[in-house]
């Protein structure tokens, strides 16, 4: 096993007080990704490298000649953060053998958004998971490619509204569901998958201060909504991250060594339309639209809950 004993996922989470994410940056207002980042970063802590692929946290956070981060970072093509982080990894192995650095653990983070992990970069992925490379690698999740003009990506939703999959006469918005990306990760039997959303920053925390104990490949799936790609009010980014795992469709969970455990589990679902009304992507929606992303979520919900406490059959 992997894994440490006695951690406590609930307990009120303690961070560094240091900003490893400073104030600055240029992201929109209340962009999710960005807090996220911060609390990522401050969880983490020193003795961290951070790998970047392209994307909206690169082009806001080292805009020539400054940079709001206060850590090892690297920037990388979209494609590869997976790749290079390996490279990092393997690369500080030698370097603590040979005796060129000091025989301590240094924690190494790759980073991507849905489009930059799941689309362009999976292969890279899939590889270093393969590997078993002891690497966290940590997905921002907006669900289209916001930095380049808010195209679709695989883990856009269904009828979403974006500029690649527009609302026509012949077009109700994107045509198909997003992948399922965390049983994928979990799929490839790596010790450690979770779920997050910055709603619930102790319920990320804690994940974060578990996955960094663990030797070995660790993925976390991080809900980060963009006010600008999903079309609401910037003062609202939290309410409506919570309103979409407070209706099924973001649900929070860990995969720990192939134990399936829901870390939060609302009492009574809400209606997939508290969360969705909220956002321009979604305002073309239709009765019957609404009740298939309903079905969808409270069938999604069903299953889940058949397998919480349970191994997977991986």
């Amino acid at each position: 096993m992997n894994t440490v004993e006695n951690f406590d996922l609930y307990a009120p989470r303690l961070v560094d007080k240091e900003e490893y994410f400073a104030a600055g940056h240029r992201a929109c207002s209340g962009c999710g990704e960005a807090l996220a980042i911060r609390l990522m970063c401050k969880a983490l802590g020193e003795d961290t490298v951070i790998v970047n692929a392209t994307g909206c946290m690169e082009v806001v956070s080292v805009m020539y000649p400054t940079t709001a981060w206060n850590l090892p970072w690297i920037h990388v093509a979209f494609p590869n953060a997976a790749s290079v982080g390996s490279g990092v990894e393997a690369a500080l192995k030698v370097l603590r053998r040979k005796g060129k650095i000091a025989d301590r653990r240094i924690k190494v983070v790759a980073i991507g958004g849905d489009g930059g992990t799941f689309d362009i970069g999976f292969q890279a992925l899939s590889g270093a998971m393969e590997r078993g490379h002891d690497l966290l690698y940590v997905c921002f999740d907006n669900e289209a490619y916001m930095n380049t003009g808010i195209q679709r990506s695989g883990l856009t939703p269904i009828y979403a509204a974006t500029t690649t999959t527009p609302v026509a006469s012949e077009s109700r918005g994107k045509k198909s569901n997003k992948k399922n990306v965390p049983f994928i990760m979990a799929a490839h039997n790596i010790p450690y998958v979770a779920t997050a959303s910055v709603a619930y920053p102790n319920d990320l925390i804690g994940k974060l201060q578990y996955a960094k104990t663990i030797k070995g490949f660790k993925y976390l799936h991080v809900q980060s909504p963009c006010p600008t790609g999903w079309g609401f009010d910037p003062a609202r980014t939290i309410k409506v991250a919570r309103l979409m795992v407070e209706s099924g469709m973001w649900p929070l969970y860990e995969i720990n060594e192939g134990n399936f455990k829901l870390t939060y589990k609302p009492r009574e679902l809400k209606p997939v339309r508290e969360a969705l009304s909220l956002q321009g992507r979604f305002r073309h929606l239709d009765d019957s639209e609404y009740e298939y992303i309903q079905g969808r979520a409270v069938e999604h919900w069903r299953q889940l809950l058949d397998v919480d406490g349970k191994k997977l059959p991986l």
